[in-house]
């Protein structure tokens, strides 16, 4: 009778890993608005964003042609949400051009989400200052503002001369608002002096 062979031992099934998360351009350039705000664009690379995020520069190719790219995505983000959408929220609000006005002397004190949105524009403000293409992308988000905030005046029958003057002033005050932590003031004296600052722009004269 022949020798029964014993069977080969049955290899280990392999285990399952665990599958990670794949990284959407959403999130490196997420990644790329904290790294600009908390350290400079200086330190915005492709190498410290993907040790940053735990992968390798091959997924951030998978994403991009290059690092001016991500820097392109990041100031358009920027503009997205701190212009366009925040314009259509203002807009949807109210439709009275005075309440409106209100609404946006009251941006710089809006809490966490006006804390983070100042810290991100002082940070793309400097990188202005140094870039021909964030300096370009400040000055869009500027004349699309000051043309909204002047829409307003017009609405109020300010003339188009004077209605930019007065969006000027205003818009001055809140990025001076935003932008000047060390002079935020007490909520009885924000609402003093918004107050004050919405009855002498919307007077007439």
């Amino acid at each position: 009778m022949p020798a029964v062979r014993p069977l080969p031992p049955s290899k280990p099934k392999p285990r399952a890993e665990v599958a990670r998360p794949q990284l959407t351009p959403d999130r490196w350039v997420d990644a790329a608005t904290e790294v600009l705000v908390d350290q400079g664009i200086d330190h915005v690379r492709v190498d410290t964003l993907a040790a940053e995020l735990g992968v390798t520069r091959g997924s951030f190719y998978w994403h991009f042609r290059d690092r001016e790219e991500l820097l392109r995505r990041v100031l358009d983000a920027w503009r997205t949400t701190a212009t366009e959408h925040l314009t259509a929220r203002l807009e949807g609000a109210h439709r009275d051009p005075r309440e409106q006005i209100r609404d946006v002397l009251s941006l710089p004190f809006r809490g966490r989400a006006a804390s983070r949105a100042a810290r991100i524009e002082l940070a793309i403000r400097a990188w202005a200052r140094r870039d021909d293409m964030a300096r370009f992308a400040v000055d869009e988000a500027d004349a699309a503002r000051l043309a909204y905030i002047g829409q307003l005046f017009s609405s109020l029958g300010f003339g188009l001369a004077e209605a930019r003057s007065r969006a000027a002033l205003l818009y001055g005050f809140v990025v001076a608002e935003s932008l000047s932590a060390s002079l935020r003031p007490t909520p009885s004296q924000r609402e003093a002096r918004n107050e004050l600052v919405a009855q002498l722009l919307t007077r007439a004269s």
